[in-house]
């Protein structure tokens, strides 16, 4: 090594002269174009947009909005203008006979729902028992005039307000039916299985057309059961709410924090709504009869329902309901404890109250039985 350190030496004194050779040079700063100087405070600036929460969609379907650009973005002769889906739920449910009354004329019954074929300027309305309405093609003003002449003599149970969930569609009879993103298509359908699922009259001038009411009603039918979900899991949360600080009650003080009475109520609240739930004819996982014999209709109804991602909030909410189970049995057994404690103390009150009584009526004859009866003094008699 050392070598060739003397020859590379000799060499570079014979080409450039003497060299002193002193200790490496500091190497300097590189630089690179485009660059600049980080700060302190752009890093922190940079963390906190990162940390900064996106807000939350409004629907499930939100989230997949972007898949629909490509239709929105490239519209063709054939297709239609885009149009609202809009879906509201006023109620736990609707009268089937007041209904029947206040429906405008050439409405029907289609399988599970009142289809009223025209209403407003261009739409059409599906109202299902369950206490909420599917309007194609109408305004939300419409909608909303439509509860108020309509649903609102027939409501059950009306909501302070109403659960609503807002959809968008196409006709366009060159593509095929179908949900994408957050936009429902409407196109080409395949013929009944059953021609008896079709409707049994034809109205006279519906606002939208009829070769896809099916496919429309499947939709609805999805939308309506979402809507619906969505209203209980709004009772339920309201619920856990008024609950929410038992917990922290038990662990401070060992008390629920509640009366008697208040602890009633919410034992009366979580029954009537595990009553609703479970007497409800929509449980939410069963699949309606009419999609046994179209199953078209069932892929329709099944993309909508996954796309809303009804099977996953269904799960959660029994899961909620578990859990309010369990406050319902720690209730119970509070008013249990509770009770039971009065008793003891009523039944030692009615002890010591006996015993009272027995010592003021038979204490001087136990006096005596114990302690003996004390000698009387006698008179003294003259003996004549």
């Amino acid at each position: 090594m050392n070598v060739l350190r003397s020859a590379l030496y000799r060499s570079i004194r014979r080409t450039h002269g003497p060299v002193r050779l002193t200790g490496p040079r500091p190497c300097p700063p590189l630089k690179f174009a485009h660059s600049r100087p980080f700060s302190d405070e752009r890093v922190a600036t940079a963390f906190s947009e990162d940390l900064k929460q996106k807000p939350k969609a409004s629907t499930p379907l939100r989230r997949t909005a972007s898949a629909s650009l490509p239709i929105r973005s490239n519209p063709t002769p054939t297709r239609s203008p885009i149009q609202p889906v809009l879906t509201f739920a006023t109620a736990e449910r609707y009268i089937p006979t007041r209904l029947r009354s206040h429906l405008p004329p050439h409405s029907q019954k289609l399988h599970d729902a009142w289809w009223v074929p025209r209403w407003g300027k261009d739409g059409e309305v599906f109202v299902f028992p369950n206490g909420s309405f599917v309007c194609w093609g109408t305004t939300e003003e419409e909608a909303r005039q439509f509860t108020k002449q309509v649903l609102a003599p027939c409501e059950v149970g009306s909501l302070r307000e109403a659960e609503t969930e807002s959809l968008e569609f196409v006709s366009d009879p060159s593509e095929k039916t179908r949900i994408q993103g957050d936009l429902i298509i409407l196109g080409r359908v395949s013929p009944l299985q059953d021609p008896a699922s079709a409707p049994a009259l034809q109205p006279p001038d519906p606002a939208l057309d009829t070769a896809t009411l099916l496919a429309r009603y499947a939709f609805s039918q999805a939308l309506s059961r979402s809507a619906a979900l969505a209203v209980l899991e709004e009772s339920l949360e309201d619920y856990l709410s008024s609950v929410a600080q038992l917990p922290h009650a038990l662990e401070k003080t060992g008390e629920p924090g509640l009366s008697r009475e208040a602890l009633i109520k919410k034992l009366g609240a979580l029954l009537k709504f595990r009553q609703g739930l479970n007497l409800n004819r929509e449980n939410f996982s069963d699949i309606p009869d009419l999609y046994w014999a179209e199953p078209e209709l069932e892929g329709f109804f099944k993309a909508m329902s996954k796309a809303l991602e009804v099977k996953m909030r269904t799960n959660a909410v029994n899961e909620k309901i578990t859990y309010a189970t369990e406050v319902q049995s720690i209730l119970r057994q509070l008013l249990t404890e509770s009770t039971a404690h009065r008793m003891e103390l009523v039944i030692i009150a009615l002890i010591a109250v006996e015993v009272v009584i027995a010592l003021i009526r038979d204490g001087p004859e136990l006096w005596h039985m114990v302690f003996g009866q004390p000698q009387e003094s006698r008179p003294e008699t003259n003996v004549t």
